[in-house]
């Protein structure tokens, strides 16, 4: 309501001054023809005023503005995947009886371009994750997620993720992971009815990691090559990967 009031004054406010300096412009030169003429022509620009402000300057500023918060949104992106997620997705597919049947989709090269990452996203969607739990050590996994707590509540605070739903979930998904090795007492003697819920937020978190890396990926191409060339060379899934430039 005071946001209102204050706009409803500012325009009464305008609308007299605007009649001041007519009546102060007619008592000097007593010409309302020409008063008239001018004002008529001002009232008339105001439809394509609106037009170029609403309809073109405004969608140029829009744009601009979510190109730069898509920009600020990724580099959080790419600082999860620094801190955690490529971790992760080593630790996860390293025990995934089935990953040959994917990697060849997961090794990305410099000549993919935006139809190879949609064929590669849509055969990955329909990828079951697996992990084998036996292979697994939970308790590795609980300590190494733990000291990546605060950096996992951090991001999630952050109110740029309102713009990206599947990193948000992703997030969730490695977060609630992490609270519930966290809540057992003992990972070692853990009955088979919890490790296969356990099995369930792994496979969750799993699924989500490799979805939101080949979005990342396909930006990375896009827009930051020194970076993308980096990431090529630090693959999870590729074995031959090496960060040094050979």
């Amino acid at each position: 309501m005071k946001r209102i009031g204050w706009q409803a004054t500012l325009g009464i406010g305008l609308v007299l001054l605007s009649a001041i300096l007519y009546t102060f412009h007619f008592t000097i030169f007593h010409d309302e023809h020409h008063i008239f003429i001018y004002l008529l022509g001002d009232i008339a620009f105001v439809p394509i005023e609106v037009l170029l402000v609403t309809l073109i300057i405004h969608r140029v500023l829009t744009s601009r503005e979510k190109r730069i918060r898509l920009q600020k949104l990724n580099m959080v992106i790419g600082t999860f995947f620094s801190e955690a997620g490529t971790y992760l997705l080593a630790a996860f597919s390293d025990r995934d009886p089935d990953i040959e049947k994917i990697r060849q989709d997961l090794i990305i090269t410099g000549e993919w371009g935006d139809e190879k990452f949609k064929d590669v996203w849509n055969r990955l969607r329909k990828y079951t994750y697996h992990v084998d739990m036996s292979m697994l050590d939970l308790m590795e996994l609980r300590d190494y997620l733990k000291t990546k707590r605060d950096f996992l509540v951090r991001l999630l605070e952050n109110p740029m993720l309102l713009d990206n739903e599947s990193f948000t979930s992703l997030l969730r998904a490695v977060f609630h992971l992490t609270e519930e090795l966290e809540a057992r007492l003992d990972l070692k003697a853990l009955p088979d009815t919890d490790v296969n819920h356990l099995e369930g937020d792994i496979h969750r978190a799993y699924y989500n990691l490799v979805m939101q890396w080949l979005i990342y990926m396909k930006y990375l191409k896009k827009t930051h090559p020194y970076l993308f060339s980096l990431a090529l060379r630090t693959n999870p899934f590729d074995r031959a990967a090496a960060p040094m430039v050979t």
